[in-house]
């Protein structure tokens, strides 16, 4: 007789995106269907982590506990589901945080699958692929705007293109903590908000001028709150006015108190930042000029739906056109960045054949030493000698598209250590794939040192425990004798570390 609770068979045509945000962490869980997703099941809850980090830039253990057991509920109800079909990201409060590997740590345990904190930019992106699956395929020119708990993000794109995004420092939960902190509602203290952030957003500059894009679209959050409240009101339903927003202000500068406030359609986790997200909105339709904002459905968790069946589907990785972007804006050698990344690779294939991989995690981690090895050199543009240096330094603070600030520093480690010694690297060297990446990469730059391609017939890579032996044919030290004085020398750098490297040579 089957148990009440065992596990059904993952339904492999579901997804699920798990966004962390600032104010709320929502669970969507949608059915592949032909290349549309269809909603199954959508979940919400108000965390508010981000009014919970401590003056020195810490969530504090009681918002840690919140967003913790959210996620457990969250975890439950993705049992069964595949790593690859379930994309967990967290935002501006999780960016901000200097404790966010606690956090992330507990997290992965509680839900059962990583948690990525992704950049503004890349926030801003899905944003934009969320919102453009929800409306009509037009040669339009769009401006989209997504109030969040502690960012703005501003995306200008046409079709599925986002031509040029920003994500700024402002949201409802940081705006009513620093303008309206007592609940009061006063006329300064609006003044005094909508005055802050309309000069924060004027430094975009010209991009967001109305030259520039035809029709403007908010999404999520604020803009769905304000919209909410306003449909009640006999104000056009999926649109926001000039006139609705004030005539909001003045219900609540009549109210004079949160406390006091009572307003149809306006939900009690959003009532402690109406006033900071309300104050904002006004502050984007004076940056922008704009007399109507239309509301747009979808949101950042439907952008990583989309994501992932592109990913899924094989279809062009938007990381790998990043990729090649961040390899040309620094002119790095193509051909020989192609080569140490094809001679990487063969070697990591030859060691994976000692090394069990769960299915699927192979092509992943052969991709990250891939870009690695693509990127290896961009630092060169700087300084020849120390371009591994300056290599780590752009990938960890740049922000192609794409990408999680996760990855972004596993390919900056990689950089930082494709040469040189090892002890420079604040890495994980008890992480066995970190380990048989870096050893590729240090290897494929060695054999290629000539800046052409290495012999590898004969050739062997093997790890066993700790020790990694890469075995050689006979002629080997003769007929190429530097190569083989580099791969003696490397011997003796990883003899400083509690791994074991070794060359050996046989018939």
């Amino acid at each position: 007789m089957n148990s009440p609770h065992q596990a059904h068979p993952p339904d492999k045509s579901l997804l699920a995106a798990i966004d962390l945000g600032s104010n709320s962490f929502r669970l969507e869980i949608g059915r592949l269907d032909r290349g549309h997703i269809e909603r199954i099941e959508y979940i919400k809850e108000a965390v508010r982590q981000g009014g919970d980090l401590d003056e020195d830039r810490n969530l504090t253990p009681e918002a840690i506990e919140r967003g913790i057991r959210c996620l457990s509920r969250f975890g439950e109800r993705l049992q069964g589901f595949d790593a690859s079909h379930v994309r967990a990201v967290a935002t501006q409060t999780l960016r901000e945080a200097n404790n966010r590997e606690l956090f992330l740590k507990l997290a992965k345990k509680a839900l059962g699958f990583e948690v990525e904190v992704i950049s503004g930019v890349e926030e801003a992106r899905l944003i934009y692929q969320g919102v453009n699956r929800f409306l009509p395929q037009s040669s339009e020119r769009r401006v989209v705007i997504d109030i969040g708990g502690r960012s703005t993000e501003f995306i200008l794109g046409q079709g599925f293109e986002s031509a040029h995004t920003a994500s700024l420092h402002v949201g409802s939960v940081a705006w009513s903590l620093k303008h309206f902190a007592t609940g009061e509602f006063t006329e300064k203290s609006f003044t005094r908000a909508e005055i802050s952030a309309e000069s924060i957003f004027e430094t975009l500059g010209k991009h967001y001028n109305h030259d520039h894009w035809d029709i403007a679209y908010g999404a999520s959050g604020t803009v769905g709150a304000v919209a909410e409240v306003l449909a009640q009101y006999q104000y056009p339903a999926d649109t926001i006015t000039k006139q609705g927003l004030h005539w909001l202000r003045e219900e609540l500068l009549r109210a004079r108190h949160v406390d006091n406030l009572r307003l149809n359609g306006l939900k009690d986790d959003r009532k402690p930042v109406i006033a900071g997200g309300l104050s904002i909105l006004i502050a984007v339709f004076e940056f922008l000029k704009i007399d109507t904002l239309n509301v747009a459905k979808g949101a950042l968790r439907h952008g990583l739906l989309y994501d992932m069946v592109t990913r899924e589907n094989k279809m062009l990785d938007l990381r790998d056109a990043s990729i090649q972007r961040l390899a040309h804006k620094f002119d790095t050698d193509e051909q020989h960045a192609n080569t140490v990344a094809d001679v990487a690779c063969k070697l990591f294939n030859k060691i994976s054949e000692t090394i069990h991989f769960e299915t699927g995690e192979q092509f992943k981690h052969a991709r990250k030493l891939k870009w690695a090895a693509l990127l290896h050199e961009i630092g060169s543009i700087i300084s020849p000698i120390d371009a591994h240096l300056h290599g780590a330094y752009i990938l960890d603070h740049t922000a192609p598209m794409g990408f999680a600030q996760s990855e972004l520093h596993c390919l900056s480690l990689l950089i930082l250590g494709h040469r040189g010694k090892l002890k420079k690297l604040e890495a994980d060297f008890s992480n066995p794939i970190f380990v048989t990446q870096l050893i590729c990469l240090r290897l494929a730059v060695i054999l290629c040192h000539a800046r052409q391609a290495p012999n590898l017939r004969g050739v062997k890579l093997e790890i066993t425990g700790q020790a990694i032996t890469l075995t050689l044919p006979k002629y080997w030290p003769e007929k190429y004798p530097q190569s083989f004085y580099l791969l003696g020398e490397e011997s003796i750098i990883w003899q400083k570390t509690f791994w074991q490297f070794t060359v050996n040579s046989v018939n």
